[in-house]
């Protein structure tokens, strides 16, 4: 069942190619997932795969954290969740998870901020009126479910004094 706010990708194999020589699946390939499900899912946002070519604008990462909490398999097939955190007159920040497609075990997390940029003069830009409304419009949808737990964390040991 649909959750306002959430939007999410379609089941997604693993390639054997991605998989590396601790049996699982590497690291790099977390995000290759991610990347693909983030095309996927902003596709009805507007920003698919033609929104350079019909607006001359982009969407470029500036900041990112995954954290990986459970090993991926060559069997496995997973799927991705996004939720807007929020969004600007020229950012957005999103946040994913990844999960098994059929046991719904959380397997990583990915956070981004993303600048929306000019392609040809490779400066920030203002979003379109109605790509910003769509996806305020999301942020809003999903205000309910709060701030996820694992979003805003920051890395480092914990030391004890």
């Amino acid at each position: 069942m649909p959750v306002p706010g959430l939007l999410r990708s379609s089941p997604m194999a693993i390639d054997p190619a991605w998989i590396d020589y601790n049996g699982h699946l590497n690291m790099a390939y977390y995000n290759v997932i991610f990347d693909r499900a983030l095309d996927e899912m902003l596709q009805p946002v507007g920003l698919g795969p033609d929104y350079l070519q019909e607006t001359g604008c982009t969407y470029m990462a500036v900041e990112a954290h995954i954290c990986y909490l459970r090993e991926v398999f060559r069997s496995d097939v997973v799927r991705v969740s996004l939720r807007v955190l929020d969004v600007d007159a020229k950012r957005m920040h999103l946040y994913c998870e990844m999960r098994h497609a059929d046991d719904d075990w959380l397997a990583a997390t990915s956070e981004w901020m993303f600048l929306h940029v000019d392609a040809n003069a490779r400066r920030a830009a203002p979003w379109p009126r109605e790509i910003f409304e769509r996806l305020d419009a999301i942020r809003n949808a999903g205000a309910h479910l709060g701030m996820p737990e694992r979003a805003g964390r920051r890395i480092g040991i914990p030391r004890k004094n």
